[in-house]
């Protein structure tokens, strides 16, 4: 998805090379370019930060419950 993306910065930057004033041109490629890539690559990363979040969170959990079960496990052995 990044070659896409990088294809269409250059083209975009071509285009924004051909316009007749700088503000124009400037505004072509922010506006037809790299404003949609933008948006287009947060949409593409979606599914791997919510699997990054998941496990981030599943780890968190075992690790409480890790800690929980150590937790108990030094309580009994100083009641006996």
């Amino acid at each position: 998805m990044h070659i896409a993306a990088v294809g269409w910065i250059y083209v975009t930057l071509m285009m924004a090379i051909t316009e007749e004033t700088v503000i124009a041109g400037i505004m072509t490629f922010f506006l037809y370019g790299v404003l949609p890539t933008v948006i287009i690559v947060y949409l593409g990363g979606s599914p791997q930060r919510r699997r990054r979040n998941e496990e981030a969170r599943l780890r968190m959990m075992q690790e409480r419950q890790n800690s929980a079960a150590q937790a108990s496990k030094h309580d009994a052995d100083q009641a006996n």
